[in-house]
């Protein structure tokens, strides 16, 4: 039994194929068609965002669901090429070797390559918790950002006319110079698939149920709008020969599944790609955990984040040896896998079996696909990731966190992804240091009628003459020890009958040796003023640490179990008087 279970855990398909069905399977194949049908077109335009040919999408959209299947422990996500992976693809190869070339090819592979085995190795060494460190304003304004720069650096194919740059900046610069030479055609095509796509997504569900049509049946419409607008496009395009008019086309795209192997590996370039390979691992790890999560939640199911790393790594992997580029679990088409019914990871190998049938058979058939259709594919997907809200929000929640959001959101526009995503987390770390290193301090006394106490400058309470009481709400370690210190010299200063300092500590959940020292100061520099030092509520992992200095030895005061007892052990017999609240004091620290 202890076997199986380390096996299983090992390869969760064990746990869910001893339960699988007949029902199960029609679930699992009904959705595999549906995000077979989603997933064709945002193949081909990811591919294209990520500055490589189409088929490499297909390819990419392979083996790496079969090896999260195997491997993943969520039951409905789904893995593959997605918009911002592809965007930081793009950016990282692209500055080190020329797009259009076999060597930028290669080099996307290589990249997918590294990705994995980062994930697989953070994995193995159980570093999930490394992706704690992208808060989620830092991860929300970078998605946003990616989604504007997407959305931008597709235009010149709804445009037909050339642009470039890797900023916001550059490529409006490069758009507006080249405006003169928009091509009626390719804007016609390029236009007319936005407005459809949009229509499809925001009215068809409901106007198509106004006529009595199922919302199953509408929703399976919806999904299938892409597919309509590349079906649609290509009979167009060929039909009228649009691509001797000036209209861009894909063009011949290889028939066959991809061929298993490596790239040539240099060194040099391995170097070159190996932070933007971190990052997009931390990354996409993040965004296919937290849908997975989310999507799990609804199911009363777990996901175990160390597994999938190792998961979305084998997925990685196996899309670089089988010719195709850095992939991770898709917000949309993983919704679209649990909305459809999906029951099991089993979901995905159908959905592999349904794209590589297509890559066998159907790729002379996308010869006359205009890239303004593709174009306009990956424009409708990415502005749904740009969250106006959450950016409101978060300015009027936290001016700190909000800081942090721009900072990502302003440098992944003008000047790159990684940049942009690299300052936000250091900005988050720093701004959270610079917080906890000045923590939040209140002097507090007794509500009336209770064993509470709190913030004097908050609430009408009961304080002494000859005691002070200070709360700090924050653990003490080496960056906020001589700001207690400081606090505390403070409070003494300005109360010439203080007899007893209390330190209140229910939030304290370490001390670090450096704060210990610094208690160690306040204690004799009191003893020597001839005022004692207490501390009230130390939590036990805390006193247990305490204990094993000489700092209780040394304590001119006590440790109290509760700050109502040291308050009436110290303040017996003492004058008491009732302190009020000041006017506005619930604004106060």
């Amino acid at each position: 039994m202890a076997a199986s279970k380390r096996l299983s855990a090992i390869f969760p398909c064990l746990e869910w194929a001893r339960e699988y069905n007949r029902e199960t399977l029609i679930n699992d194949l009904t959705a595999a068609v549906i995000v077979v049908i989603m997933l064709i077109p945002q193949s081909l335009a990811y591919a294209m965002l990520a500055g490589l040919p189409p088929e490499v999408g297909l390819y990419a959209s392979i083996l790496p669901l079969v090896l999260y299947a195997v491997f993943g422990t969520s039951r409905t996500l789904a893995v593959g090429p997605v918009a911002v992976a592809s965007l930081m693809s793009a950016a990282a190869v692209g500055a080190v070797v020329k797009q259009g070339t076999a060597g930028y090819i290669e080099a996307s592979i290589l990249l997918a390559l590294l990705s994995g085995a980062f994930l697989m190795l953070m994995g193995l060494f159980r570093l999930g918790f490394l992706a704690n460190f992208l808060s989620h304003p830092v991860i929300s304004g970078f998605i946003s950002a990616s989604g504007i720069l997407i959305a931008f650096s597709q235009l010149k194919h709804v445009l037909g006319i050339s642009a470039s740059g890797h900023t916001l900046p550059q490529v409006a610069t490069s758009l507006a110079h080249n405006l003169p030479d928009v091509n009626g055609y390719t804007l016609a095509i390029g236009a007319g698939c936005l407005a459809f796509l949009y229509f499809v997504r925001l009215r068809l569900s409901g106007l198509l149920q106004v006529f009595g049509v199922p919302e199953s049946v509408a929703g399976f419409v919806v999904k299938a709008g892409p597919v309509l607008s590349v079906v649609a496009t290509i009979l167009i395009a060929s039909t009228w020969q649009l691509d001797a008019e000036g209209v861009a086309i894909v063009g011949a795209v290889p028939e066959g599944l991809p061929t298993l192997g490596l790239p040539a590996i240099h060194m040099e370039l391995v170097r070159e790609l190996a932070l933007p390979a971190f990052l997009i691992s931390v990354i996409g790890f993040v965004e296919s955990v937290s849908v997975a999560q989310t999507l799990a939640a609804k199911r009363r199911q777990r996901i175990n984040p160390n597994q999938e790393l190792i998961a979305l790594g084998a997925a990685n992997l196996g899309s670089g040896v089988s010719g195709g580029y850095s992939v991770t679990g898709g917000f949309a088409r993983s919704v679209v896998n649990f909305d459809a019914g999906a029951q099991t990871p089993a979901a995905g190998v159908f959905t592999a079996i349904g794209i590589a049938v297509a890559t066998l058979f159907l790729t002379p058939l996308i010869h006359y696909l205009p890239k303004a259709t593709l174009a306009a594919t990956i424009i409708v997907a990415v502005l749904a990731l740009i969250d106006f809200r959450m950016i409101r929000a978060t300015w009027i929640y936290s001016k700190r966190d909000f800081l942090a959001m721009a900072a990502t959101i302003l440098l992944t526009l003008g000047v790159s992804v990684e940049v942009g995503v690299a300052s936000g987390v250091t900005l988050s770390i720093l701004l959270h240091l610079y917080k906890s290193s000045r923590p939040h301090c209140a002097v507090v006394g007794l509500v009336a009628g209770t064993e509470h106490f709190r913030n004097i400058r908050r609430h009408d309470v009961e304080t002494c003459d000859t005691m002070v009481t200070l709360r700090v709400d924050e653990s003490l370690y080496f960056a906020n020890a001589r700001f207690l210190e400081d606090q505390v010299y403070r409070l003494m200063a300005e109360n010439e009958k203080l007899k007893h300092v209390v330190l209140m500590c229910p939030a304290v959940n370490e001390i670090d040796a450096s704060a210990l020292e610094s208690l160690e100061a306040i204690n004799h520099r009191l003893e020597d003023a001839g005022v004692k030092f207490h501390l009230s509520e130390v939590k036990g992992p805390v006193m247990d640490r305490l204990q094993r200095s000489h700092f209780l030895d040394e304590l001119s005061g006590q440790v109290f179990l509760t700050q109502y007892q040291a308050y009436r052990a110290l303040a017996n017999g003492e004058p008491c008087r009732s302190n009020k609240a000041p006017t506005g004091g619930h604004n106060e620290a």
